[in-house]
């Protein structure tokens, strides 16, 4: 008895006394403080939704008013007028007419919700007001803009089609006053339409637009940035019922319309050296010419003329081949046209001057290299004007092999040619004037008169353009000016006037030109009343077949 009665004490030493009482109470506490921590997590849940309806509500509501107001926004794309392209006088080459489509979405406008309609009014002193009337009366209106019958524009807008016109190609002012109606489910759709008055007349210098108003050809694709404009939009609200809200955001961004570019060309005188390269061009079944009218005074192009040229209304009616500007497009050997700058370099450099005597075998041979004239004849005595004025070659490479292999291609850079003309035309050719460390035996003579460097027809222009103009090279120009919605004028930039000869110098090789039409080789050149100097040229260009085809 002993024994059991230590044990039983050891026992409750070692867990301190007991009461009846002690197991409820630790279970109370446990529950208390589960309870505490679920009031916890319930008030911090509590603040969390707090704290976000405070976000929503107080700090972002600008940014939910903002989402909600861009689900109400209605938005109308006004499109831009594209600029016109017009001459020197003002006659419109090209031009865009800007029409609209007026589509309605039938499911709104033939809603049962929609029975009458509130307007923003003139209130006649200078305020709005809010007028109401009736869908009847709203489908007369709309009828009265578009210009049909009511009862046509009713069956127009009822249905249950996303989509359906209610009038085709209607003016800008006709859209306007559609538009300011309101009528829920009316829309409208801007259209360009690209024409140009003249047809063919200075086709290929204008260009022309693809179906979609993408630039593809000429000036059309070149000026694009400048006569496209920039796009305006109209913004306007609309309930949960499609209706349009009178008194809430009405935003009018007006387009920006292209500006106009103006040439220098005159489209009556682009016309008739159309026609007339046109007639030379058949008459000598050639494959194609070209002539250019330019003032030398100012570098003006005042024509401009290819045969064949495109009209840009259509023009799949014209081979591909047909519908640029070969007189930027195309390089090909010069011929004798050349020669006027030799002489030139050389009068300049004082190695020779008009009067100058050549004795010209009927060949001449030179390093190994042969040279002989277009037409027979035996030794004569030629002045260097008379050497011009009768295309030899032989006359030329003797008196130009005075100027070094250097001076050759110097004389050459500085008259332009290899050098960009840049008018603002696509796909310009440079042409290839090779370097004297390039030519071979042959070349380095050829080039005297015309053969082994190529160059375009304007470039060629260029250069006589100088001689003309006193020794002074101009910038050839065929963009005028670019004139704003405004009225304001902005000139494209030049390169600055060179004196490329003196004017003596000019002055003796203009006359050398003239005696090639009074007394040598050119003379039904000659035009009553006028001073004319001329020179011929037989250029080579690759033919069909790959070889040299021959113009002159």
């Amino acid at each position: 008895m002993a024994a059991k009665s230590t044990d039983r004490q050891g026992r409750q030493g070692r867990g301190g006394p007991r009461t009846p009482d002690d197991g409820p109470v630790r279970r109370a506490r446990r529950a208390t403080s589960r309870l505490r921590l679920g009031l916890a997590a319930m008030l911090a849940l509590l603040l969390l939704i707090g704290g976000r309806l405070v976000l929503v509500q107080g700090m972002d509501v600008g940014g939910l008013a903002e989402a909600a107001l861009s689900k109400r926004l209605q938005k109308t794309v006004l499109p831009a007028e594209r600029g016109q392209i017009v001459d020197s006088k003002g006659t419109v080459l090209a031009s865009s007419v800007v029409r609209y489509n007026i589509t309605v979405d039938q499911r709104i406008a033939s809603s049962k919700d929609f029975t009458e309609l509130e307007q923003r009014v003139d209130a006649g002193d200078g305020t709005k007001k809010i007028v109401t009337i009736t869908r009847d009366q709203a489908i007369q209106q709309l009828a009265d803009a578009v210009g049909k019958p009511a009862t046509d524009v009713a069956a127009a807008i009822t249905g249950d089609k996303p989509f359906n016109y209610v009038a085709r190609d209607v003016t800008p002012d006709t859209e306007a006053r559609v538009m300011a109606i309101g009528f829920p489910g009316i829309l409208s759709e801007g259209v360009t339409q690209r024409v140009y008055p003249n047809g063919a007349v200075g086709g290929n210098l204008v260009g022309f637009v693809g179906s979609d108003g993408t630039a593809l050809a000429g000036l059309e694709q070149t000026q694009d940035s400048l006569l496209k404009g920039q796009d305006g939009s109209r913004e306007y609200e609309i309930g949960a019922d499609g209706l349009r809200i009178p008194v809430a955001t009405d935003k009018l961004t007006p387009a920006q319309d292209g500006k106009t570019v103006r040439l220098t060309i005159d489209s009556d005188l682009q016309y008739f050296t159309q026609q007339a390269i046109q007639t030379q061009t058949d008459k000598y079944s050639a494959e194609w010419g070209i002539a250019i009218v330019m003032d030398a005074k100012s570098g003006n192009i005042l024509a401009m003329a290819d045969s064949n040229s495109v009209d840009p209304n259509d023009p799949g009616k014209t081979a591909a081949k047909d519908r640029g500007a070969r007189a930027v497009t195309a390089a090909y050997e010069p011929g004798s046209v050349e020669k006027t700058i030799t002489m030139a370099a050389l009068i300049q450099e004082g190695k020779a001057n008009p009067l100058s005597q050549y004795t010209i075998p009927p060949t001449y041979t030179l390093d190994g290299q042969t040279f002989s004239d277009a037409f027979t004849h035996g030794t004569e005595q030629r002045t260097l004007a008379g050497i011009l004025g009768y295309s030899m070659n032989t006359g030329t490479v003797m008196a130009g092999k005075a100027l070094s292999p250097q001076q050759r291609y110097d004389w050459f850079t500085k008259f332009g040619i290899g050098q960009p003309v840049d008018i603002g035309l696509p796909g310009e050719a440079l042409g290839v004037l090779h370097t004297p460390q390039e030519w071979d035996g042959r070349q380095q003579y050829t080039i005297l008169f015309g053969q082994g460097v190529t160059q375009s027809t304007l470039q060629t222009v260029r250069a006589y353009q100088a001689i003309a103009n006193d020794g002074v090279m101009l910038q050839p120009r065929l963009i005028d000016a670019y004139v704003d919605q405004n009225g304001h004028t902005t000139s494209p930039q030049t390169a600055p006037p060179s004196q490329v000869v003196s004017k003596d110098t000019a002055r003796q090789v203009q006359q050398m030109l003239e005696s090639d039409v009074t007394e040598g080789e050119v003379k039904p050149a000659a035009i009553d009343g006028y001073r004319v100097g001329a020179k011929t040229g037989t250029s080579e260009a690759p033919g069909r077949t790959g070889c040299p085809a021959t113009t002159v």
